[in-house]
């Protein structure tokens, strides 16, 4: 299918014979197949040491094996964007490890659990990708890594890079109260049949996709999801959205308004992949994702080039999802279908360790339980618990909180300036120091307000849809100094495109606050919200909303 709208200038969209490549990330897939690293990692890399790896390998196809290099450590937020890449790399990678739908039994979290102690220095983050990562990785280290998590069915292919990247799939699937149908079967389908498939290894950009029957995954962030909906006709299935992402340009995913079985979503979530790859933008890296694709066309074309050119055969119209009224996050004790309970916890801002991991193992198989699962929210759950309560107070032991305070329960941070080559100020560290601060100043004027805080623009902790999102920058302090600062976004949120007309945060022209004020600025705010809102029913964006500019600030 040919449009004659198309720009003339190439865009490298394969599918008009648009084979150029284009900018340097394009040229170093086209040379080699990105998956195809891993034999130089094991028998060169590995055994020749860092200085060996050749520049393409380094910051290009390794990410295809869930490794990036580290921020050198010492270099302030201001080099970011003036140093070139030699000069920011450690000689240590970050590692990222598959955990599709987020699900882990015992084995494979003690497996992470032991590899974060003997070679990661005892890091280990959950993610809001409802991935684990890992730092302080050695490449000489790495062939064995692989060995141990591959033992226990685990993989860090394509975790990162141009590729389909980790499914994200609801954390209680197969055991909520609340599920249809368990997405599980579709999710591992994937997984099995098309992660490390050569023919999907060389996406425009990355490929971020969920399958869920509950809305409790970021599903209007990703370029695909699948969110469970009834057909007045075929039953229970799956309504199809595409075209999400946040970053430099924000974009919610729309629906797709066609219907799919369990049975179809992983060939319905292929042709998506394949259109992608095909008709995806690659001569500008910030245009290349779905959502400018998606954007550009709008859904009745893609939805008609997807049907005619990928799958053959028509999708039937299909009803919307039913939405809840806010984000579901899972932490404290929900009883199962099967009578049991799950538990979840908060790690305060994701961040735990190998020793923790162990801990959390132990105590999770002391009372029964052989599952363990990441949100999307940066939580851990435990599932199949016959008694919660004695789980809940092991847990606390350990630092992990199943009754947390509002802002530990919803504040998130990406990895920031510690250990990430883009960032330009401390997230993790800013983030745990804020929590503590709040607990305290606030500790009589109970408030549930989200957190986001991102170390640059490309929103890996989803700033744009917190109800306070902060985007990392240098800012002039009272001194006219340059200090760790950040960008504020207010009243954003997912799920609220249906009733409120957009989900993106507010942002007002100037309003920034250092690193330093960040505690005051947000227990101000908050104080302001408490007092000024119509009634106890008035939400946080609602109020943000018809504030003044002076509330806000």
């Amino acid at each position: 299918m040919t449009d004659t709208s198309t720009p003339t200038k190439s865009q490298g969209q394969w599918a008009l014979g648009q084979r150029d490549a284009l900018n340097p990330n394009e040229k170093f897939k086209a040379e080699e197949n990105p998956l195809l690293v891993r034999d130089r990692i094991e028998r060169v890399y590995a055994r020749e040491g860092f200085a060996a790896i050749h520049p393409d390998d380094l910051r290009g196809r390794f990410r295809w094996w869930g490794l990036y290099t580290q921020r050198k450590p010492g270099i302030d937020g201001g080099r970011t964007a003036v140093l070139a890449p030699e000069e920011l790399d450690d000689e240590y990678f970050m590692m990222r490890v598959r955990s599709d739908g987020g699900q882990l039994d015992l084995a494979q979290l003690r497996a992470i659990a032991d590899i974060s102690t003997r070679y990661a220095r005892d890091t280990a983050d959950v993610t809001d990708r409802q991935n684990i990562q890992l730092h302080w990785v050695r490449i000489e280290d790495v062939p064995e890594i692989w060995r141990r998590l591959e033992a226990v069915g685990l993989s860090t292919t394509e975790a990162c890079g141009d590729c389909p990247r980790v499914v994200l799939g609801s954390p209680v699937a197969g055991v909520s109260a609340d599920e249809v149908v368990d997405a599980t079967p579709a999710i591992r389908e994937i997984v099995d049949r098309f992660v490390g498939d050569l023919s999907l290894s060389n996406l425009p950009r990355k490929f971020k996709s969920t399958v869920s029957w509950l809305a409790d995954v970021p599903y209007e962030a990703n370029d695909v999801a699948f969110l469970g909906a009834v057909h007045p006709e075929h039953g229970p299935g799956f309504d199809v959205w595409v075209g999400g992402g946040l970053s430099t340009a924000p974009m919610l995913a729309q629906r797709l308004g066609a219907w799919v079985p369990l049975s179809e979503v992983p060939d319905v979530w292929v042709a998506i992949a394949r259109l992608f790859r095909d008709y995806g933008y690659r001569r500008l890296r910030h245009r290349a994702r779905l959502k400018f694709l998606v954007a550009d066309w709008g859904v009745e074309r893609f939805r008609a080039v997807l049907e005619e050119e990928f799958l053959g055969r028509p999708l039937p119209d299909g009803p919307p999802p039913a939405l809840p009224a806010t984000p579901i996050d899972h932490i404290g004790v929900h009883r199962q279908r099967d009578g049991r309970h799950y538990v979840g916890v908060a790690p305060v801002v994701g961040r735990v360790s190998g020793k923790q991991l162990t801990q959390l193992a132990d105590i999770a198989q002391a009372h029964g339980s052989g599952r363990v699962r990441l949100t999307a929210y940066q939580k851990l759950l435990v599932l199949d618990v016959a008694d919660p309560e004695p789980l809940v107070r092991d847990l606390r032991a350990i630092g992990l909180e199943a009754e947390p305070s509002p802002w530990r329960r919803n504040t998130m941070a990406c990895t920031g300036i510690e250990f990430c080559k883009l960032a330009v100020v401390d997230t993790k560290n800013r983030a745990a120091t804020l929590v503590a601060e709040l607990e305290e100043r606030l500790a009589d004027r109970p408030v549930a307000l989200s957190v986001n805080l991102n170390g640059c623009p490309n929103s890996c902790a989803r700033a744009q849809v917190a109800d306070i999102g902060l985007k990392g920058m240098l800012v002039t302090d009272a001194d006219g100094a340059q200090v760790e600062g950040f960008q504020v976004h207010l009243g954003g949120g997912l799920g609220m495109a249906e009733s409120r007309g957009g989900g993106f945060g507010r942002k007002l022209r100037g309003l920034k606050t250092t690193a330093a004020e960040l505690p005051a600025y947000v227990e101000r705010l908050s104080l302001r919200y408490l007092d000024g809102r119509v009634d106890e029913s008035e939400s946080f964006t609602d109020w943000v909303a018809r504030a003044p500019e002076e509330q806000l600030r």
